[in-house]
């Protein structure tokens, strides 16, 4: 296990990984939530926010720079290519050297204030807590699917799934350590901080309005994340023909018997998509996994640090 990072007063480090992208209005009213926050928790902990900008084309890598110019605890991670937002904070935890680490989105959609809540909870004793969307102001449709959503993957899921959890969190430097120790080129965080176990409390809380700006994440997007979601987190498709086969077998011999009793080409060409599909399924799944296991086989890496435009915090040990 790595060695705590300490400063010289002997404070615990805790890194608050904000993920950003095209986000030049939000930031500065994110820093006017926070910063009360940062201060609140500076009695316990050396704090550091630490941005992490995925490539952003607009002004917000200036206006990250201009906060910077004026507070010393916030840093800025510089990513080469816009990766998408798993993958940026998976390069925030590969890289950041921390003893405890919290993420939150930019858009105060996720109250910065309830960092508070959380570390009550940590020091409580919890390696994990993660706030637990009880309502949030989006559309009954959306919601309904967002529910159905975190039902099918904890009903699917190889291993353990937290419902309602989102990456709203703040978890110790082990619950780290032990999600980083994953090959994945598609990481789906949730599920790791899921996975690894340890001691957990979940905080309900009211999702508010975006602060400011436009989202980044459209429906195409949504879809999108929770088809890689799924098919992260569990391997159920692959063995679900093995499970239907004798379903499949049955309707087979009934269309075929009802061809051969009537004398309808109708009944054998039913046969024939029926056994069309089963096979379509079978290689359709196949495929998506063959990919992804191929893709973790190459070893690429999932982010490049843009080094020269990053800023990053010392990782000081003892």
């Amino acid at each position: 296990m790595s060695t705590p990072t300490r400063n010289t007063e002997g404070k615990p480090r805790l890194s608050i990984l904000c993920p950003v992208y095209n986000e030049e209005n939000v930031v500065p009213l994110f820093w006017g939530r926070i910063a009360p926050v940062i201060k609140d928790l500076s009695a316990q902990f050396e704090v550091h926010l630490v941005f992490l900008d995925n490539c952003s084309t607009d002004a917000t890598y200036d206006v990250i720079q201009a906060l910077r110019a004026d507070h010393d605890n916030i840093f800025l991670l510089r990513l080469s290519a816009n990766v998408g937002y798993q993958k940026s904070l998976q390069c925030g935890l590969v890289t950041i050297e921390s003893d405890v680490y919290a993420f939150i989105d930019v858009d105060c959609e996720d109250p910065p204030e309830m960092l508070k809540d959380f570390v009550e909870q940590y020091n409580e004793g919890y390696d994990i807590v993660y706030g637990i969307r009880k309502s949030r102001p989006e559309s009954e449709l959306l919601l309904f699917m967002r529910r159905g959503f975190y039902r099918v993957v904890r009903a699917l899921a190889d291993e353990d799934s937290i419902l309602l959890m989102a990456e709203f969190s703040l978890f110790c430097r082990e619950v780290r350590d032990a999600i980083i120790n994953e090959t994945n080129s598609f990481p789906f965080i949730r599920s790791n901080i899921a996975r690894v176990g340890f001691r957990r409390k979940g905080v309900e809380y009211t999702r508010h309005h975006r602060i400011a700006g436009e989202t980044n994440y459209n429906f195409s997007g949504m879809m999108v994340f929770a088809i890689a979601g799924i098919l992260t987190t569990t391997t159920l498709p692959l063995r679900l023909p093995i499970y239907t086969f004798p379903f499949w077998l049955v309707l087979l011999f009934a269309c075929g018997a009802a061809g051969i009793v009537t004398g309808s080409a109708w009944w054998f060409l039913c046969a024939f998509m029926l056994f069309s599909a089963y096979v379509g399924f079978c290689l359709m799944f196949i495929a998506l996994y063959l990919a992804r296991s191929y893709k973790n086989t190459l070893g690429r890496p999932n982010a490049t640090i843009h080094q020269r435009l990053s800023v990053l915090p010392e990782a000081r040990h003892g």
